[in-house]
């Protein structure tokens, strides 16, 4: 008797084992490998499970297993690496791996529907067919022409039928008869090629060839190089050794909206099948992409967060862009680092990862100078740009409409007046952050968060930003029915009022979350603002990643002070990295260009470091300050949160897990809480959470281990648990 063990996409962290469906063959079952899809009774409903093993017994009594109902894949349509880098993940994230292994699968494989190859539809004999005679049907003569060409090549397009006048309708009236089957051709890979590339300075030459030398095996490289010093010709010339060597190429970026100027630029470089793959497309797209990374067809994959996974069946080099942002660490469900895992994948498929940023993360520095990662710095302008100058804007007692000082606006006008272009960034969106009642102070807050709803008046609603609550903008306040109501604060919507009244003779685009949820919002965006016409870009951080917008000449952050008071051990180095992000869209070609921080705080540390060091080594003495405290990288940290309707049910389950789980921790782990998160209820939810850290990453997983089964074992029915290895933040 063999027994199928299977994981199930579930919360559930342990294995199934289930009876082979009826009538199936013994010597079938021996062949089945694991991540092969099956279908199985799970509960009151059926469920798509993924094959682990096959085993001769189980510990269940063999009365009470249920037998699975279908398998749906003959050989498992993931690869055997891609199996491996699940299961470390699983591993490492403590994550159930059902979960893990769906995010290796489309949306429509995860349902149960059946493979769909690429390729064009062709037409087959069946076994019913073969067995016909030459000269059969002969009283129809479009059908025995079909037959007498399908039993001359084994399978036939529907293009070359065409070409023989035989219709659509005539094969289906064979299939009908059970003589023909509808089959496809697959599409064959192709050879992939680069057209030439810019001629290169030494530095990025020295990075190609050092890069381009571990091609062939891993070894993990930090491309650290300063905005507009080219770090994507890099990531062009390697991808063309890697195209000559008839290999596939991963490249991730954090952002959907940077998916069209990356493609653009791709596919005018190279002559070969480039593909995006990220959440914006159409279920359908996003399969096919899926199917030709996995066939090979795809040379080329650009994708966002969730494409690491990606299957690809000759991968020879993986790229991740702007590899210090946020966006690669997935903050809810399955808590994972795009980044680190495309490390681990890299080892696991044998070829080098290189991590590019102009503000590489403090993790990733201090990996390069252990020695784990190989470090390339570029330190010049690509094409001999210069660097912009930088300053601050001394915003106190100064009178400042909807954010902007007299000077911002005066240096606005001279920037365009000039035939330039402007980017202004105000890190909120909507109109202002705080409606409140000048008679009485009520603020309106969101019902479901410990949160102020933001005022987005062009479509008259109060929204928030953490749980999507949407209400209706009030004419009168609740609390004493004046309408004095009042806006605090300030938004991108706000800004722009103000700006288009000040600069009506020219171009405006708002750019945040709002106003480009069209699908080719951002495309229509770059297109525009690449024609040079002096205009004004306002937005959110959608602005700051990666994009190059060869005619900005002034950048302007309207409040620096924003960021400036983080409670977060994180908070100082992120707003390096967005300051310094931000200000590198300035001056990428032509003249230098320019940076203005608008602050009330000029004299304060983190913006001195800013404008008076170069990000690397403002970042490096960050490093220094951390490693001095404890804090990561130089430890280890996991991050075990509650979600209940009642906070005290989710500190009381927390208290238990701390009792029950301290004494068997290694020595150098330690916990600290249970504690209230910073924002304590969010989406109705109160949240508690118990922080682990300890000196060593092996301490730490044993330890995060420890709590998940201990975890597992506490009744909890009223709340909701998980844990986040790695937490990049503690909301």
């Amino acid at each position: 008797m063999s027994i199928l063990r299977l994981v199930i996409p579930s919360p559930l962290r342990f294995e199934f084992d289930y009876l082979p469906p009826v009538n199936i063959p013994g010597a079938q079952l021996r062949q089945l490998a694991p991540g092969v899809r099956i279908r199985v009774p799970f509960g009151r409903r059926e469920t798509i499970g993924y094959l682990l093993a096959v085993i001769p017994v189980s510990d269940v009594p063999q009365s009470k297993l249920k037998a699975a109902i279908e398998i749906l894949d003959e050989v498992p349509l993931i690869s055997t690496n891609i199996m491996k880098i699940c299961l470390w993940a699983a591993s490492y994230y403590h994550h159930p791996l059902g979960e893990v292994l769906c995010a290796a699968f489309p949306v429509s494989l995860r349902q149960g529907k059946p493979h769909k190859m690429l390729g064009e539809t062709a037409w087959r004999l069946t076994t019913h067919g073969k067995g016909l005679p030459e000269g059969a049907l002969t009283r129809s003569p479009r059908q025995a022409q079909a037959l007498t060409i399908l039993q001359k090549s084994p399978k036939v397009s529907e293009t070359r039928l065409a070409q023989e006048e035989i219709s659509t309708g005539i094969m289906r009236t064979l299939a009908k008869k059970g003589l023909v089957e509808v089959c496809k051709i697959s599409q064959l890979p192709q050879q992939g090629s680069s057209r030439a590339g810019l001629e290169l300075n030494d530095e990025q030459a020295q990075a190609v060839s050092a890069i381009a030398a571990t091609l062939g095996g891993f070894e993990c490289h930090l491309l650290e190089g300063v905005t507009g010093s080219g770090k994507t010709e890099v990531y062009l010339q390697l991808i063309a050794h890697c195209l000559a060597q008839q290999k596939q190429v991963l490249l991730l970026i954090p952002e959907i909206g940077l998916t069209p100027q990356t493609l653009g630029r791709f596919e005018a470089r190279f002559d070969a099948q480039v593909l995006t793959l990220h959440s914006g497309l159409a279920e359908g797209e996003r399969y096919q992409a899926w199917e030709a990374a996995r066939t090979g067809i795809a040379h080329i994959v650009i994708g966002t967060r969730s494409s690491v996974f990606a299957p690809m069946q000759n991968l020879g080099l993986i790229v991740v862009d702007e590899e210090h942002d946020g966006s690669y660490k997935q903050q809810d469900g399955f808590r994972y680092s795009a980044r680190d895992v495309a490390v681990k994948r890299g080892q696991l498929e044998n070829c080098p990862v290189v991590l590019g940023s102009a503000t590489p993360s403090l993790e990733s520095i201090h990996n390069a100078e252990l020695g784990r990662y190989q470090h390339h710095s570029l330190q010049q302008r690509a094409g001999g740009a210069q660097a912009p100058t930088l300053r601050a804007m001394d915003v106190r007692k100064q009178v400042l409409n909807a954010g902007f000082s007299e000077p911002l606006v005066a240096t606005i006008e001279e920037t365009l007046n000039r035939g330039k272009q402007a980017l202004l960034f105000l890190n909120r969106r909507g109109f202002a952050p705080t409606l409140l009642c000048h008679d009485c102070g009520w603020m309106a807050q969101c019902r479901n968060c410990d949160a102020r709803l933001t005022v987005h008046r062009r479509s008259a609603h109060l929204r928030c930003h953490h749980c999507a609550h949407s209400a209706a903008l009030p004419r009168q306040c609740p609390e004493c029915r004046s309408s004095a109501l009042l806006t605090a604060g300030l938004g991108t919507e706000q800004a722009e009022d103000f700006l288009r009244s000040k600069f009506a003779n020219f171009e405006l685009y708002r750019v945040d979350s709002d106003s480009m949820r069209n699908k080719n919002a951002m495309q229509e965006l770059v297109t525009n603002i690449s024609k040079g016409e002096p205009c004004i870009l306002l937005g959110t951080q959608m602005l700051t990643k990666g994009h190059h917008f060869p005619g900005v000449d002034l950048v302007a952050i309207i409040d620096a002070d924003a960021a400036l008071f983080s409670t977060d051990f994180r908070g100082e180095e992120r707003m390096a990295q967005l300051l310094t992000q931000v200000g590198g869209r300035a001056g990428r070609e032509g003249d230098s260009g320019q940076v203005i921080l608008q602050t009330h705080y000029p004299d304060h540390p983190i913006i001195r470091a800013v404008l008076e060091q170069p990000y690397g080594i403002h970042a490096r003495n960050i490093l220094a300050s951390r490693l001095k405290a404890g804090l990561p990288p130089a430890s280890s940290m996991a991050l075990i949160r509650a979600d209940a309707s009642d906070a005290q049910v989710g500190e009381q389950f927390l208290l238990q897990l701390r009792k029950q789980t301290q004494p068997q921790l290694p020595a150098d782990a330690i916990l600290v809480g249970p504690l209230p998160s910073p924002l304590q209820r969010r989406a109705g939810k109160f949240r508690s959470q118990l922080l682990l850290r300890a000196s060593t990453r092996s301490a730490a997983q044993q330890a995060a281990a420890i709590l998940v089964k201990t975890a597992e074992t506490i009744p909890g029915r009223a709340l909701k648990w998980s844990i986040d290895i790695d937490p990049q933040d503690t909301f």
